[in-house]
């Protein structure tokens, strides 16, 4: 069902119906002329056998209906298959009729039209023609039961042909879409790629068309977007710089202040205050200077060997006192054998930061479970929490700098600055891995997944 609601489907909706639609007004233009030529094709013959029986019968109006049928019998009767005559006089008596034509008696039209169609008893649809010949009145008829026929094997054959058409062009329609869409396809995939990590893909332009000025529209989009980050990102990197000193000069001052104050205890709470503050963004600059650094590729990895579950059996420890001391609960879930080679204090910083989130998000008493295993030629360790999860289409971003989600009002969502996930991908991606989030399908929640190489 969701291929219908699809450019694509719609696009092969159209080329069908259009392409059959198509078939069918020239096939029916073909039935419309095929009809006409029938009617024309007796007009003519009609023509000639009236004026063959308007030479036999000459301009003599005294002949009898016995001389007038000695003179045009033989003709009436080789061509009866085909035709039905009727001669009449002038006075409007009929003085012969063909004997094809039976009791039956052809009616006359006036002068409105010398040819029309009519049904007749015994006879069914009858092409009629009426000629002034001389003194004579001869109407000539011939039986459309053959053309009919005809007709009715060209609907059949059309109504065939329409509904093969139909079949091949959904399929056709299809495989043109796919081949017409392939550039927009292409101009999709490259836009799915780039995000604020990744802003080195363009979309690769090929002619000179609609579909190519796009391109080029969006592959200079990309340039102006690509500058503006790595300003900003230039712009932390700088100011994370330029700001530790002059906070490592506030921070001085302040404990200087401090030790001055004597007993002023509330000029001591608000020195207090100020150091906890430099703290604060102390923390915050060194986790800049940590995401500048990894992006350069300038962070060194301590890495060693190490038995991933005796690591794990020792993180859980610490792990616990911090879901402890913050009224969750933490579990260690499936803890695999292995061997890894790593920087085990960065990995620590890894979960650690993402145990601090997933004990926030919840509730009182709720879980914080850590599992570790192979997955093939990696080992994934995932934390799962009993928070509210996100929406799906927040799980993808939730991994950039100073990107902060939650499901909860903004008086209960989580403190934070927005570094910290960003920070656990950067560790990741450091050793060559990745890092996910999904909900959880069995319970509520989140889980996120780090996908580490296994050599």
């Amino acid at each position: 069902m969701k291929f219908l609601g699809t450019f694509t489907a719609r696009l092969t909706a159209r080329f069908a119906i259009l392409v059959t639609l198509t078939t069918s007004a020239v096939l029916l233009t073909g039935g419309l002329l095929l009809n006409h030529q029938i009617e024309h094709g007796l007009e003519l013959l009609h023509d000639v056998e009236a004026a063959e029986i308007g030479k036999l019968l000459g301009t003599d109006t005294r002949l009898t209906e016995d001389e007038v049928e000695q003179r045009i019998q033989h003709d009436a009767d080789s061509d009866a298959a085909l035709f039905l005559i009727q001669v009449i006089a002038p006075g409007e008596k009929i003085v012969f009729r063909s004997d094809n034509l039976g009791d039956t008696i052809l009616p006359a039209n006036g002068d409105a039209t010398p040819h029309w169609t009519t049904r007749l008893p015994f006879l069914g649809r009858v092409r009629l023609s009426s000629y002034r010949v001389g003194p004579w009145r001869i109407m000539v008829g011939s039986s459309l039961v053959s053309g009919e026929r005809m007709l009715r094997d060209y609907i059949r054959i059309s109504l065939g042909l329409v509904g093969g058409v139909a079949l091949l062009s959904v399929g056709l329609g299809y495989a043109f879409s796919r081949q017409a869409l392939r550039p927009l396809r292409a101009i999709e995939a490259t836009a799915r790629k780039i995000s604020a990590d990744n802003l080195g893909q363009r979309i690769p332009v090929a002619g000179s068309d609609e579909l190519a000025s796009l391109s080029h529209l969006l592959n200079e989009t990309f340039d102006r977007l690509q500058a503006s980050f790595e300003q900003v990102r230039q712009f932390s990197a700088d100011a994370s710089h330029e700001l530790k000193t002059p906070l490592a000069l506030v921070r001085l001052n302040a404990e200087k202040i401090r030790q001055r104050v004597g007993g002023q205890e509330e000029l001591r709470a608000a020195v207090d205050d100020i150091l906890e503050e430099i703290g604060s963004l102390n923390h915050i600059i060194d986790r800049l200077l940590f995401l500048a650094r990894s992006e350069a590729g300038a962070v060194p990895l301590q890495k060693r060997r190490i038995d991933i579950a005796a690591w794990v059996t020792g993180f859980a420890e610490d792990a616990q006192a911090l879901a402890e001391d913050r009224g969750a609960k933490f579990r260690s879930g499936e803890n695999a054998s292995g061997e890894l080679t790593l920087d085990p204090d960065l990995l620590r910083q890894l979960l650690l930061n993402l145990v601090a989130n997933a004990v926030a998000v919840s509730p009182a008493g709720g879980a914080v479970t850590l599992e570790s295993r192979p997955d093939g030629a990696n080992w994934t360790l995932a934390i799962a929490d009993e928070g509210p999860g996100l929406p799906e289409e927040q799980l993808a971003r939730v991994f950039e700098r100073f990107v902060r989600f939650s499901r909860d009002s903004a008086a209960t969502a989580p403190r934070g600055h927005g570094l910290g996930l960003a920070i656990c991908r950067a560790i990741a991606e450091l050793h060559g891995g990745s890092i996910r989030a999904e909900n959880r399908r069995d319970a509520h929640g989140l889980r996120v997944i780090v996908t580490l190489p296994r050599t």
